[in-house]
């Protein structure tokens, strides 16, 4: 990095009067691609600061450049809705002393808004900065569509820190306003828009997925939602996002245009859009590049913040406004409780972000996954983390065949005079196969996965 920059960072850090045992939030837009979170807080070390809080919306592979402020005490304690890879295994292992936060994206946004999670100053990885000091995620060399999770933070920090590599006369959308900014501060480079689209998000589905998403969109067919005025989201697995391209053919054949989409918008959404079968599309962040085009070129792709989208306090907020919602899953048992925090050797692979939200939001809420992963069961007896309270799930779709929940006897008699695979939990978990030693650790507690009100749901601990 430039000295210029590291000198533009530290002082940066030093007007907001950063202290030891601030917290600091960061946001998760440029997913695998984030460096910004990485430049402040080796300026923060290289300042002498230390007992740090940092409350990044989300953390990939790309933050295992973090470990190192974990294990020198710079920074003691995270509170994240979601986290994967190295800096999650080190977390695992037990490098911090306080156990990680697992929130969701609405428990977040709503524990920010509330000041239940102060935030002492947030730092903005901004795509664009216009003379007047508006930040934009539509246009850049970092463009990453809407800033739906700094938008809270940037609303309700005490200092707000946008770090920008690109600086321009005007944008054509504005995420935050200036009046919400207290410095701009310009660096090479805030990261890389090419790895937005990574993990689930980057992965065409299997054959079995591509079955599950043909069930999938059958049982929606029949549900009784499908109609004028639908509203849908799909999570950012694979097979939940193949779905989509599953179900547009449906509503094409019905003549039905839905309202809109929502949530993490991907290219599936972006085409069906385009196609005429939604009105508007609802954002809070982009999960490909077709998805950043599509807000930076129409204007009926909107954007919106995490407390839109699906704070529990908000009444109004999207995830409740939802039809249908797509989910993933790790792990599900015969209560429909669902695991996609852990995976079944105990290791952290994620967090709720919307998952446990649109949950309790949606109408019609379908986990979509196939029987088994890399030879593992993903129906089980017991879970290894609880995420999502199976009360709140309405149906669960494997490429063997679709259980429903018994407190949905509508859709079970809709579904069985469509002739659909209808079968019970405990025989498709016997398709599945036996479940390995569970991967609970015993030791000292690493993790907390919260519901979205913020309540403890599970525990994580050192094996």
């Amino acid at each position: 990095m430039p000295e210029t920059t590291r000198r533009a960072i530290r002082a940066a850090i030093e007007t907001a009067d950063v202290k030891d045992g601030a917290t600091l939030s960061f946001h998760h837009h440029l997913r695998n691609g984030d460096d910004v979170m990485r430049q402040v807080l080796a300026d923060c070390a290289v300042l002498g600061l230390r007992d740090l809080h940092i409350a990044p919306s989300s953390l990939f592979p790309c933050h295992e450049a973090l470990i190192p402020f974990l294990r020198d005490g710079v920074v003691t304690r995270i509170t994240t809705s979601y986290m994967t890879g190295p800096l999650a295994e080190a977390v695992r292992a037990g490098v911090l002393t306080h156990p990680v936060q697992l929130q969701s994206h609405g428990g977040r946004a709503a524990a920010i808004a509330s000041g239940r999670l102060p935030i002492d100053a947030a730092f903005v990885a901004a795509p664009a900065v216009d003379a007047a000091g508006n930040l934009s995620g539509a246009v850049g060399p970092s463009a990453c569509g809407p800033l739906g999770y700094a938008m809270v933070d940037a609303e309700h920090a005490r200092h707000v820190v946008a770090v920008t590599d690109h600086r321009c006369e005007a944008v054509p959308r504005v995420c935050i306003p200036a009046a919400q900014v207290d410095q701009v501060v310009e660096v090479a480079q805030i990261g890389d828009a090419g790895q937005i689209a990574s993990g689930t998000t980057g992965r065409a589905p299997s054959e079995k997925g591509r079955v599950i998403a043909d069930l999938t969109a059958r049982l929606i067919a029949v549900s009784g939602l499908l109609r004028d005025g639908f509203r849908f989201q799909t999570g950012a697995g694979a097979t939940s996002l193949a779905v989509a391209h599953a179900l547009a053919p449906e509503m094409v054949a019905r003549g039905i245009v839905g309202d809109f989409a929502a949530g993490g918008i991907t290219g599936a959404l972006v085409d069906m859009f385009r196609a005429g079968l939604f009105r508007g599309l609802r954002d809070v962040q982009a999960f490909d590049l077709a998805a950043v085009r599509s807000y930076a070129e129409d204007a009926a792709h909107l954007a919106m913040s995490a407390e839109e989208y699906a704070s529990p306090e908000r009444p109004d907020c999207v995830a409740k406004q939802l039809d249908v919602m797509i989910l993933g899953a790790a792990e599900i048992d015969a209560d429909f409780n669902v695991n996609v925090t852990c995976a079944s050797d105990g290791r952290i692979i994620g967090g709720s972000g919307g998952h446990a939200d649109t949950a309790a939001g949606a109408i019609l809420p379908i986990v979509t996954t196939p029987l088994q992963a890399a030879g593992r069961p993903k129906l089980v007896e017991a879970l290894t983390c609880l995420t999502t309270p199976g009360k709140t799930i309405g149906a669960l779709v494997t490429e063997a065949g679709i259980a429903i929940h018994p407190s949905r006897p509508d859709l079970i008699k809709a579904a069985q005079k469509a002739g659909l695979p209808l079968k019970s939990f405990e025989d498709l978990r016997r398709l599945a196969g036996d479940q390995a030693g569970s991967g609970r650790g015993q030791g000292r507690v690493v993790a907390e996965s919260l519901s979205p009100t913020g309540h403890v749901l599970d525990q994580v601990r050192i094996s």
